[in-house]
């Protein structure tokens, strides 16, 4: 599985296309823009170099020989990348474009473009990116949080989060209800929770229910 967090490294638009005067065009022009650049010839050259750390976005050329755009998102979404995909379609693929669509990617757009066209969609992949690693790394930090609970306490956790009262988990878990109410104080605190809404949603947030 790939791991991905949030990092204060600069993001790189990586570009994939088996058309060497594609991938020298657009890296001229995102670097006019003060983008970073990297690309690569083949879906393969891509996968052995990449690392989920790294932020940014892929621009993704759909039809390519050996491992196709597709092949590649496949690729991606089993080690579970968070990348942003941008996919270049011809007229012709508007259909494969509409199944990476609904694989995860994020836009597509069609060649001939305006060099605009693409900067704009780039820069809002890069947002989402932003966002992506900023979920996942808060998700993280709740796992970690998770981790601290003694068993008792994840007990009392999960019955809370299922809407138990403290009465009745004390009866479920044989415990007097003062301390269950000290183990829930203790997961409060654990759990960084400022409420009991903020302790469910935490909890529903790493699909722990």
């Amino acid at each position: 599985m790939m791991r991905a967090s949030v990092t204060n490294q600069r993001p790189t638009i990586f570009v994939v296309d088996d058309d060497s005067a594609v991938r020298d065009a657009l890296k001229l022009l995102l670097r006019s823009v003060g983008q970073s650049v990297e690309t690569y010839g083949a879906g393969s050259e891509f996968l052995e170099a990449y690392s989920e750390d790294r932020p940014g976005c892929l621009v993704l050329d759909i039809r390519m020989p050996g491992m196709s755009g597709l092949e590649l998102q496949q690729k991606l979404n089993e080690k579970h990348s968070i990348l942003p995909i941008i996919f270049i379609t011809g007229h012709g693929d508007v259909p494969m474009a509409v199944e990476a669509m609904q694989a995860g990617a994020v836009d597509f757009i069609q060649k001939p473009f305006r060099d605009q066209d693409l900067i704009d969609r780039i820069n809002q992949a890069l947002e989402k990116d932003t966002s992506n690693r900023a979920a996942l790394g808060e998700r993280n930090d709740i796992r970690r949080r998770l981790e601290t609970l003694t068993p008792r306490e994840r007990e009392v956790l999960d019955l809370v989060v299922h809407g138990k009262a403290n009465k009745v988990i004390a009866g479920d878990l044989k415990l007097s209800q003062r301390t269950v109410e000290i183990h829930r104080a203790r997961v409060m605190e654990k759990m960084q929770a400022s409420s009991l809404a903020h302790l469910v949603r935490m909890v529903l947030e790493v699909g722990q229910v």
